[in-house]
């Protein structure tokens, strides 16, 4: 038998805080997931003029991130042509996010689950997921 450490709704209610804050500080309305260390969606928000096809996006990169342990730019360098994850955006029925905004949520060196965030570029993802991040550690 093993014992797992996930997030549980507040913390998931903590994340969802300070990336929200982060995005309306930056003027950009975001579409943020958070999910479990196993990948599955515990609490989400679509902001005011959040992209519909964001909702998606951003579920799947914090999927990516929880699951596979790693931000999801860190897969954007390794799956370009000629590198070692080369496809690996393929991988799981496409749901492996290889674009900035996913990131897991790391306690104590274990990771307890992922955020994703999709509506911005790529940068402006990622900012608002590390406030996610930052937020919530800050809370502990």
């Amino acid at each position: 038998m093993i014992s797992i450490q996930r997030l549980a709704l507040e913390d998931a209610r903590i994340l969802l805080a300070g990336a929200r804050t982060k995005a309306e500080e930056i003027g950009v309305p975001m579409c943020i997931a958070i999910v479990d260390e196993s990948g599955n969606l515990i609490a989400f928000e679509r902001m005011e003029g959040g992209k519909v096809t964001s909702i998606t996006i951003a579920t799947d990169k914090a999927y990516t991130a929880a699951a596979a342990k790693k931000a999801t730019h860190e897969y954007g360098a390794a799956s370009q042509p000629g590198s070692p994850a080369y496809g690996i955006n393929s991988a799981i029925g496409g749901r492996l996010m290889v674009v900035g905004g996913g990131l897991p949520v790391v306690v104590d060196g274990a990771v307890v689950g992922g955020i994703g965030v999709s509506s911005g570029t790529p940068a402006q993802d990622l900012q608002v997921a590390q406030a996610g991040v930052d937020h919530f550690l800050a809370n502990l």
